[in-house]
């Protein structure tokens, strides 16, 4: 069941109603809630989702936090532009319904959002109670609590449409950015292909995210959404092998969006990476995530090691780190050449792992691994590290310690520093103008590159980044490339 929907209610009686339920002080009284999750024990024996959602006496207490500023700072800090205090209010109010209405006029992906964004970085960053040293309202809770909760009611609702234009769009790549990017210009009427190179629509939600945080089920049904709006995909088909730039123009398409993220793993060029063992973030999870590596009745198979060693800090090694703890680790830890303040992943992301029980071998850097006599992974070789001054990041650069090195025993190495950009669409596009680190070069505002019709972004724009950033891109593109075509 699903009903085409416009503007969610925002009228000012019913605000100053909620107004008058709690004051201010009533409102900053109140804790912020606590997301209630599996036990780690259980949880590492499966892969079912850690973080098991808000109730509704929970999300409307929540929801009564929000203090409804007059210039909120949380829709500035978003970069897809929700409208936060919008969708939060309804919540307060009950109207659940509503609350999802809000976010669907600018998010693709709600339920997506509300689980693996970095809200502690951009939206509740901004929030007013960082002023008076309180905990922000948790808008990552509150958003996917209304995704969810009209997802199971099963009344779902169908963005606003214009009338159909009959002008046809490509997407290259299902990612969180072609996603966003089909979305907007569904609704502005645009007759909307989307081609994915792999077997499952969803790019990196599928392939990179394990089910334990966002299951392929949601992603599923946020998919189900664009189709619902005429949203058509394409699979097994590779732009640049497959269909070429120029047969995407034969068969029509006014405007190209490239979304083809950076799937290129990288490696750190050091003695042994090359051996059995030593395996890219990329392709573990793949194998595990989208394939069904280790999963009863599948037949991919997955390297498994009892003492497995991740490489790396950010939240794609956490990613790796967990799922090697469910496929039966006894050790699983982390080495990361920095200290743990220094670390990109997510705050919660790296509690949970201590949790599960993965180890922190932090301010460590992996120089040579060593083989058995099978030619497999069985030590790792490190260099104590130490925090010198600030890079360009800003963040300070970790120093060797000289003479400081350990040999460490293990049997399987997940090397997770960073991907490239996918090289396919520049190889295949000689005319298109592409930066020194391979990703291609566009206008920052517009997303438009070299060539008049082609718009890119998220990871072959970035060389990696968030979903919700990849989605912002997206929008951008969207608004602009409809603006070139209506002229």
């Amino acid at each position: 069941m699903s009903e085409q929907i416009t503007s969610a209610p925002r009228d000012a009686q019913w605000r100053e109603e909620l107004r008058k339920k709690h004051t201010a002080k009533e409102r900053a009284a109140i804790a912020r809630v606590k997301m209630p999750e599996l036990d780690p024990a259980y949880r590492i024996t499966c892969n079912e989702e850690v973080n098991q959602g808000l109730n509704a006496e929970q999300a409307v207490i929540e929801a009564t936090r929000c203090m409804d500023c007059p210039d909120p700072q949380c829709i500035k800090g978003c970069p897809v532009n929700i409208n936060i205090p919008g969708f939060i209010k309804n919540i307060e109010r009950g109207d659940f319904h509503a609350a999802a209405v809000v976010l669907k006029e600018t998010s693709a992906l709600p339920a997506v959002c509300g689980r693996v964004c970095p809200q502690e970085k951009q939206c509740e960053s901004k929030c007013l109670y960082h002023k008076m040293k309180k905990e922000p309202v948790a808008i990552g809770y509150l958003e996917r609590f209304a995704a969810d909760t009209e997802r199971e009611s099963g009344n779902t609702a169908v963005p606003a449409m214009a009338e159909p234009k009959n002008v046809k769009v490509a997407v290259v790549g299902s990612g969180p950015a072609g996603l966003s990017f089909a979305g907007d210009m569904a609704k502005r009427g645009y007759d909307v292909t989307v081609f994915e190179a792999l077997h499952e629509i969803g790019g990196v939600l599928k392939y990179g995210i394990p089910e334990f945080r966002l299951p392929n089920a949601v992603v599923e049904v946020e998919i189900d959404g664009l189709r619902n709006m005429g949203v058509k995909f394409e699979k097994d088909c590779i732009v640049g092998k497959t269909l070429s730039y120029d047969n995407l123009h034969e068969m029509g398409f006014k405007g190209v969006f490239v979304a083809s993220g950076a799937g290129l793993p990288r490696f750190m060029n050091i003695p042994g990476e090359n051996l059995n063992g030593v395996m890219s973030s990329n392709e573990y999870l793949t194998r595990v995530n989208l394939m069904g590596a280790g999963r009863p009745d599948w037949d991919t198979p997955v390297l498994r090691g009892k003492r497995v060693a991740v490489i790396g800090g950010g939240n794609t090694a956490m990613d790796s780190v967990r799922t090697a703890r469910r496929m039966g680790a006894e050790v699983a830890m982390i080495v990361y050449r920095r200290s743990e303040d220094e670390m990109p992943a997510r705050v919660e992301e790296v509690k949970h792992a201590k949790e599960e029980g993965v180890e922190f071998m932090t301010l460590h850097n992996p120089i040579e691994y060593r083989a058995d006599e099978n030619g497999r992974v069985n030590m790792m070789v490190v260099q104590q590290m130490e925090l010198g001054e600030p890079d360009e990041s800003g963040r300070r650069s970790p120093v060797a310690i000289e003479g400081a090195i350990k040999e460490i025993p293990v049997d399987l190495v997940i090397v997770s520093v960073g991907v490239s950009p996918n090289p396919l669409i520049p190889n295949a596009i000689p005319e298109l103008e592409v930066s020194r680190r391979g990703t291609i070069v566009v206008n920052e505002e517009t997303m438009k590159s070299s060539l008049g019709d082609l718009y890119a972004g998220g990871d072959i724009v970035r060389g990696g980044a968030t979903v919700i950033l990849a989605m912002g891109d997206g929008r951008r593109a969207a608004a602009a490339m409809a603006e070139a075509l209506e002229k």
